[in-house]
């Protein structure tokens, strides 16, 4: 039944990118809605998700607890990069270098991780899977949006630039430390803002769906081909990366929820968001769509395979 869930929470994830093919297609969508779309999320609903989620997820002294555990996350995010630069310099075109990594790297952790997380294990997995949303999030707004900045023709001589520290300091960044800073100091917002909080957080799943729908309806699938870097990405995603979660474990031992919790999201699609930002630096966002979208798709298969295989540890 966990599993029917699960899978559940990935079919509605794959509605809501076809409804935004289809309202495209019939001409309720265009190019200046998926701009507009675009920067409502990285502007306004992604930070307000950031601050929500932390502020309501998170006290002082469980995020204090469960700080060392996020070594796993973290690590295992950096040896995946690593690996995928390492790929990206023989298999994948330089121009789309930068995407490669990112996608190869990033998980879906909040959209479809959350709900799966939830429907497999219960609302008892909420803080752990922050844990890896906190370090997937972390590295995607930073090393992760300047190497798609990259891609798009900004900065490749000068990494450390005025545009690398605009990255960082994003809104969605900024949004993310001030939920992390809110919890330190233990600070309660007052009801009104934690509900607007939430409202506007609430925008950042359907209009990132939506915006990928729009893309895909604008892809001329015939023109398509299924290259290495394609099936290079299918393995970082749902093999290479829940994998090196596990190996760390052997060295960093944490308790068994919390590191099935890491598996699992490890195990997630590519971020939604990746086509968003490689639309903003003039990125190949076609190329970030199809495979936001394949990836998706095949996580319905992937994931019940996971369950099984993490039944018996």
């Amino acid at each position: 039944m966990t599993i029917f869930s699960a899978i559940q929470s990935i079919l509605s994830i794959i509605i809501l990118i076809s409804i935004g093919y289809i309202l495209t297609r019939k001409g309720w969508f265009d190019s200046n809605t998926s701009k507009v779309f675009a920067r409502l999320v990285t502007t306004i609903s992604l930070p307000a998700l950031m601050i929500y989620n932390f502020t309501t997820s998170f006290s002082k002294q469980m995020f204090l607890d469960s700080a060392t555990a996020l070594i796993i996350p973290f690590l295992s995010i950096l040896i995946c990069f690593i690996i995928s630069v390492i790929l990206s310099y023989f298999f994948v075109d330089p121009s789309r270098r930068g995407m490669f990594e990112t996608m190869f790297t990033v998980a879906n952790t909040v959209f479809v991780g959350l709900p799966v997380n939830i429907a497999l294990f219960g609302e008892v997995s909420i803080p752990y899977a922050l844990l890896y949303f906190a370090a997937n999030t972390l590295f995607f707004w930073t090393i992760g949006v300047m190497k798609i900045s990259q891609d798009g023709g900004k900065d490749k001589k000068y990494v450390f630039s005025i545009q690398t520290v605009k990255s960082i300091c994003s809104p969605p960044m900024i949004g993310f430390f001030i939920g992390i800073l809110l919890v330190l100091l233990e600070i309660r917002l007052p009801s009104f803002i934690i509900d607007t909080s939430r409202y506007l957080g609430n925008l950042t799943t359907p209009l990132s769906l939506l915006f990928i729908g729009m893309t895909f309806h604008s892809i001329d699938l015939k023109r398509l081909s299924f290259n290495m870097d394609q099936l290079l990405l299918f393995v970082g995603r749902f093999i290479i990366s829940p994998l090196v979660v596990y190996v760390l474990s052997m060295f960093f031992p944490v308790p068994p929820l919390m590191l099935k919790v890491f598996i699992i999201q490890a195990t997630m699609p590519i971020m939604a968001q990746v086509a968003i930002v490689a639309k903003a630096y003039d990125g190949d966002y076609e190329y970030a769509t199809v495979m936001i979208t394949l990836t998706t798709l095949a996580s319905a298969l992937v994931i019940p395979l996971y369950m099984v295989l993490l039944s018996k540890m």
